[in-house]
């Protein structure tokens, strides 16, 4: 299993964060859901966690089989989907057993944490799958290079300034002087149990 973690900065309070959230997930979802496609909601009801408190837990289905390219289909089933079960207590929320329909080894696990700030709260998970230091890297929103195919410019944070909030656009070294500001700290944790695949494998979905 290969754990790394991310943090991503926002020019955002975590409640603007929360809403903006949840507005996204919902469009996207009826957005793909098309033909059998996109998002099957399986399961989405309340629960309790004794250290968190009230939440939702939501198990979904992500049908993914016209979104792969062609080489993939050649060699995966019909029918593909990604299973996805998710608890959010937020600002805490977990994505875990995301799991491959055909590949049971095959598992990603996602603890995160929102916070008011810039990135610098350390040791922010305290979690018992830590052994020793584990590596941590910042993405940035303006400045990190993107694939061109997505690449928008009207939603390019360097040259994007909201008429609303009079926010942006994003210069060199906006972390340390933009207000407000939060950060979406990302414990991501891959699991491929396959020999001889394990390492390559872990390693490949850490860089997509």
């Amino acid at each position: 299993m290969l754990i790394k973690e991310y943090r991503i900065c926002m020019p955002l309070t975590t409640e603007e964060y929360r809403v903006g959230q949840l507005y996204t997930i919902s469009k996207h979802s009826h957005q793909e859901s098309e033909k059998g496609e996109g998002v099957e909601v399986v399961k989405n009801e309340p629960h309790e966690d004794p250290i968190h408190g009230p939440g939702q837990f939501t198990e979904k289905r992500v049908h993914l089989s016209s979104k792969l390219p062609s080489w993939a289909r050649a060699v995966t089933p019909r029918i593909f989907y990604i299973t996805e079960k998710a608890w959010n207590y937020y600002p805490y929320t977990i994505t875990g057993e995301s799991r491959c329909s055909f590949l049971p080894k095959f598992s990603i696990y996602i603890e995160t944490k929102y916070e008011d700030n810039c990135g610098d709260s350390e040791n922010i998970f305290h979690s018992d799958k830590i052994l020793g230091d584990h590596e941590i890297s910042f993405l940035d929103i303006a400045f990190d290079e993107i694939p061109e195919r997505y690449y928008r410019s009207l939603e390019d944070p360097r040259f994007f300034s909201s008429a609303k909030t009079g926010r942006g656009p994003l210069r060199e070294g906006w972390r340390q002087h933009t207000t407000p500001i939060m950060c979406s700290y990302k414990l991501v944790s891959v699991k491929f149990e396959v020999w001889g695949l394990q390492t390559r494998v872990e390693q490949f979905v850490h860089k997509v």
